[in-house]
């Protein structure tokens, strides 16, 4: 069946902010689908709140909404816009909530919107457990016992019908697990049930039969209006269940069920996928199979794309959410070409002629006090994925893509006793981060295969896979020399030169140079859906130590460009952001190479660059990479200060061994990270900064602390992200640091020495973003923070163009910029922090890399700064770019007072994180990011701009209700105007004894209420933390009085987050809120207004048109 002739526009809903469990392999399938559909003739409209995504360039969709997907604010676009459909299941749990609400509320009947890709009663059939138990059941296969409970007493009695704990508890319609575990007795209950009724959309949730230690499966599966399905991909989970499915190493194909297994799976499957109804588009289905009696039950259905739909499409090559675009809109699957082979069509099911690994990357270090057991809520910030000839090579390339120390096996130091052995047996029972290297270490110390199997109920083929490297280790470490044949067995189970190099007891330079005298090296093989049976025509490649190499020779010259691996806090989305930028600007002049290691990105779709290798980004995998292209054809270099920190670790050890690289030289990058240089380069340009120093031994730390004055903020040597940054205000908070410091990997000085500065207080935090070609600056945008310095600028509120920072600042801002970037040597992206404090600008950093707002500052300024960075790195000049009409004539020091405002909001995952005994980890902000996403809020003027970014981060704030003000003594002068207008407001002020009597002392009536420590009174009064859990308080002002878990704050931010309200820890943030608040108060065609990306930029270019016009009068 020919694409419908009766749907001209589609409305396509994004998925919001990265949060856990639902990260960028969203923004890979919505920016797949839009293409598809503009390229179908059809007018995409996108709405879409976070501004780190490809899919809210302006060029992605015909109309860009950057606005809260809300219901509300949907409305109001569908009313503007009249799609003829709304396609929701590209977005995730978020897109399907927001489609549902439109469809219940009779919003899409209203506008005569159809709902494609998946109907209002697929979605439910699949989201709603009663009905999906009920399908599952009319397909001859098995559900787990369970029964659905709205309450507690209900939960209760639910337990007793399934015959007693434990018991799996699931909420509706979440995401990523959010809410659900394992209940193993009648307060484990009361915890997990009472968060999950809180949780779900339909206060609702499923307790089910204990099916722990079973074998995990997933089946992904599309189908098509003619009945066509296919099974795009079997995954299987090396964790037996009871871990999420984001959480656990995951191998594609599955590896240890027998061909009738796989076959009753994919009949189950078939006939599930059929009952529910999903008719144009993808679905992915959960399987438990028993070992013991092989007794197979469907945990649970995704009916859209989903985070496995990424993996399977990077795993096969078979690109699904393209191809669910185009089943929504009426192909059928026998119509749609196959990109890869161009010669089968998308129902021919692909064939893996290889072993796919995907690695979760985990964060716990950033949350202090949480619990780092795995369980059903999903807990990893990302995921790394390899490919191999074998399930070993593959397993050992993924863990290494991981990069982060610790995280790859290891066999230094003597080998456990029997003692130890018997401890890691019993440690590694309990899912962890880093079980699979408890297993290597157990098997290293004598353990069986038997014994570990019954420990984890891992499968013994796994295990046994693990035993072989150990055997592999052991050869490697007792060969008498390191022979031809020794290496190339070590490197087929993917050993590193680095392992090979601490099993030698050699350096791994020394392994290098060995391995290329024996010639070996390894080869790439091609990803093409189809195990060879036909020719591919994408180069997308992995590596492998076989005997035919697959990559094509080429004449024209190659870029390199180097992604960033998997995502975690402080490196995410926003860097893949400008690695897609570069490939799609250098595409014109060169052969893009793309390398990457993270299945949910765009940079790692096979058509973004011209070659992918699908590589870990560690010196060994990207110098072959580089090798082999330059055996291919010529390269003009490398690209590895779009990418974050990971690429540019490796800047230094690339130049040395001879790779050209772009841009900003490894030289000029550590100028500005080694202080002593950065301070030479401050001083000739004549800037100040805050008093600092360096130190390398705890005594040096505390003797420059003290020298300098507290409060300072200490931080190690090269790190993204804030990690291990702290604000320290006193010699016992230091010390504590320092303790803290010494017991991480290691240590405290194990990246180079301690950085410590002055911590300025009170200052307000400046973050620019520029580019520089060695002669000449563009201000590409200057970002005022709400939350005052020592907040992580990742973490902050931050708004554009500046709030409160005149031209003549933002001059002086330009010329610092510029001058410090002349000083550094940068040729292309520096983004700077700035400190402004009693009309003293000091320099707080400079990265001369692309940085996490270069996506924000582009959305916000029509400005596509990533793009101009490829191509000055390349050799072009700003005013080259300008005359090409890349870059405008002014830069963001030219005020323009109608530009619209712009406030980034960051979205941090605290609810996920929680103490062993169920506590929310403590959500003070601080100097160490610990956000893992962001939006954007984009309108006319700063209240409706900070409304909408609030919106779009956590639902909003409230517009009348209770609020509680706690404050610490520095802030109680400032919270006097604010608290009084929200009074005025109608709101009721309650406040701890200290705060309520400077409020009423200002004539604001306050209600005392008790603190926790106090505990209840005489007669009943709940305290401030029961008020807060009972659902009393609407929004809580706290500013920190002190750290750490005993203060009182701690226990009210606590329950603040797990109440799920708006919580405000700054007096800045306090004041921008109530202006957000009056704003709402006004009626919803005041604050509800949209217009599109596309309208903002061509009402600029009007206004700069006309002003030059003006100009040549």
């Amino acid at each position: 069946m020919p694409r419908r002739p009766d749907i001209s526009s589609v409305l396509v809903i994004g998925s919001g902010p990265i949060v856990i469990g639902q990260a960028c392999e969203f923004d890979y399938s919505g920016t797949q689908a839009c293409r598809v559909l503009r390229a179908e003739g059809i007018r995409v409209v996108l709405v879409n709140s976070n501004p780190a995504t490809i899919m809210t360039d302006p060029d992605v969709a015909d109309a860009t909404y950057v606005e809260p997907i809300t219901p509300q604010t949907v409305t109001a676009i569908i009313a503007k816009e009249r799609p003829d459909a709304l396609l929701p299941t590209l977005g995730g749990q978020t897109a399907l909530n927001t489609a549902v609400a439109l469809a219940e509320s009779g919003v899409l009947e209203r506008y005569g919107v159809e709902l494609i890709g998946a109907s209002a009663a697929a979605i439910n059939a699949g989201e709603d457990r009663e009905e999906f138990k009920a399908v599952v059941e009319r397909c001859g296969a098995q559900v787990a016992r369970s029964v659905i409970a709205r309450t507690m007493e209900q939960c209760r009695q639910g337990v007793r019908e399934l015959g007693g704990y434990p018991v799996v508890v699931r909420p509706s319609f979440t995401m990523g697990g959010l809410g659900s575990g394992i209940a193993y007795n009648e307060a484990d209950l009361e915890r997990i049930a009472g968060q999950g009724l809180a949780d779900s959309r339909t206060t609702e949730v499923l307790l089910e039969e204990s099916i722990l230690g079973w074998k995990e499966y997933e089946l992904e599966l599309m189908r098509d209006t003619a009945d066509n399905v296919v099974v795009v991909c079997s995954i299987e989970n090396v964790d037996p269940v009871g871990v999420h499915t984001g959480d656990s190493v995951t191998v594609a194909p599955a590896l240890t069920l027998t061909d009738r297994e796989l076959q009753r799976l994919r009949d189950i499957g078939i006939a599930v996928i059929r009952e529910v109804g999903v008719d144009t588009g993808g679905c992915n289905i959960q399987f438990a199979v028993d070992p013991a009696s092989g007794r197979v039950v469907v945990i649970e259905m995704n009916p859209r794309v989903s985070r496995s739909s990424a993996l399977a499409s990077k795993a096969t090559g078979f690109p699904i959410a393209k191809i669910a675009a185009r089943l929504a809109v009426g192909y059928t699957l026998d119509e749609i070409p196959n990109d890869i082979t161009g010669s089968t069509p998308a129902s021919f099911e692909p064939t893996l002629d290889y072993v796919v690994v995907k690695v979760p990357r985990f964060a716990f270090e950033k949350f202090r006090g949480a619990d780092p057991t795995l369980t059903t809520t999903m807990k990893s910030v990302g995921e790394a994925m390899a490919i191999g000839r074998s399930f070993t090579e593959a397993l050992q390339k993924a863990m290494r893509s991981i990069d982060k120390k610790g995280s790859v096996l290891s066999w230094s130091g003597p080998a456990p006793t029997p003692q130890e052995t018997a401890d890691l047996v019993r440690r590694a029972a309990t899912p962890t981060e880093h079980r699979l290297l408890e297993i290597q270490r157990a098997l290293r110390g004598g353990a069986g295969v038997a014994e570990l199997a019954r420990a984890t109920g891992i499968d013994p083929w796994f295990l046994d896979q693990m035993f072989l490297l150990q055997e592999v280790a052991e050869e490697v470490a007792a060969a008498p020399a390191l022979t031809p044949q020794v290496l190339a067995r070590a490197k087929r189970h993917g050993f590193s030169d680095a392992q090979v190099a601490e099993l030698r007891g050699i350096g791994e330079d020394t392994v290098r140079e060995i391995r290329h005298a024996f010639g070996l090296r390894p080869v790439y093989k091609t990803v093409d859906t189809c195990a060879a049976e036909f020719a591919a025509r994408t180069p997308y490649h992995y590596s492998s130590y076989d005997t035919e190499t697959e990559v094509a020779p080429r004449e024209r010259e190659a870029v390199i460009i180097l992604g960033s691996g998997p995502n975690r806090i402080g490196q995410g989305i926003e860097f893949d952001y400008s690695c897609v930028h570069a490939a799609l600007a250098l595409a014109e002049r060169y052969e893009t190479v793309m390398v990457n290691c993270n299945p949910e990105t765009v940079s790692t779709d096979y058509d973004v660059s011209d070659r992918l290798y699908f590589e870990p980004l560690t010196f060994e995998d990207v110098m072959e990479v580089y090798e082999a292209e330059l055996a291919a054809g010529p390269v003009a270099g490398m690209v590895v200060q779009l990418g974050g920190q990971t690429p540019l670790s490796l800047a230094a050890r690339l130049q040395a061994a001879g790779v050209p690289v772009l841009g900003t030289s490894p030289q000029a990058i550590d100028a500005a990270e080694d202080r002593q240089l950065f301070g030479v380069v401050l001083e000739r340009a004549g800037l100040p900064a805050p008093a600092h120093g360096t130190a390398r031994s705890d005594e040096q730390t505390l003797a420059v602390a003290r020298s300098i004055g507290f409060p300072v903020l200490v931080r190690p040597s090269y790190v993204l992200g804030g990690r291990g940054m702290e604000i320290v205000y006193d010699v016992t908070g230091l010390t504590d640091y320092l303790h803290r410091a010494a017991a991480e990997p290691g240590g405290a000085y194990g990246t180079g020495p301690l950085l410590i500065d002055r911590f300025l207080d009170d200052a307000v935090e400046i973050d620019v973003d520029a580019l520089y070609d060695g002669t000449e600056l563009f201000l590409g945008g200057v970002m005022e923070h709400i939350e005052e310095a020592g907040i992580h600028s990742g973490d902050s509120a931050c708004v554009l163009p500046p709030m409160s920072l005149s031209d003549t600042e933002i001059a002086r801002i330009r010329r610092s910029t510029q001058a410090i970037a002349a000083g550094v040597g940068v040729r292309g992206l520096i983004n700077i922090q700035f400190a402004l404090m009693s009309d003293t600008l000091y320099v707080i950093e400079a990265n001369p890399r692309a940085s996490r707002t270069v996506p924000f500052v582009s959305k916000a300024t029509g400005v596509q700064l990533a793009k101009a960075a490829a191509l000055l790195m390349a050799g072009s000049s700003i005013a080259s770019l300008r005359a090409d009409g890349l870059l405008p004539a002014d830069d963001a020091a030219a005020s323009d007072p109608l530009d619209p405002i712009a406030v980034k909001e960051a979205v941090l995952p605290f609810k996920r994180f929680r103490t062993p005994d169920g506590r929310v980890v403590d959500t003070l902000l601080g100097p160490e990011m610990r956000s893992t996403g962001e939006v954007m809020g984009y309108d006319v003027d700063f209240p409706r701009a900070f409304a909408k970014s609030q919106s779009g981060a956590y639902g909003g704030l409230p517009s009348e209700g209770t609020v509680f003000v706690s404050v610490a003594d520095r802030d109680k002068r400032a919270v006097i105007l604010p608290v009084a207008r929200l009074a005025e407001l109608g709101f009721t002020v309650l406040a701890t004894t200290g705060t309520a009597q400077v409020l009423r002392r200002n004539g604001i009536p306050a209600t005392v209420v008790r603190k926790l420590s106090e505990g209840v009174g005489p007669h009943g009064e709940q305290t401030i933390v029961g008020l807060i859990e009972s659902g009393a308080v609407d929004m809580v002002v706290n500013t920190p009085k002190g750290q750490g878990p005993r203060s009182d704050g701690y226990s009210i931010r606590a329950a603040t987050t797990g109440a799920d309200k708006p919580i405000i820890t700054t007096v800045q943030e306090l004041q921008a809120a109530v202006q957000a608040i009056e704003v709402r108060l006004r009626p919803s065609e005041y604050w509800n207004t949209v217009r599109s990306l596309q309208e903002h930029d061509a009402a600029r270019a009007a206004r700069r048109a006309g002003h030059q016009q003006e100009e040549w009068l």
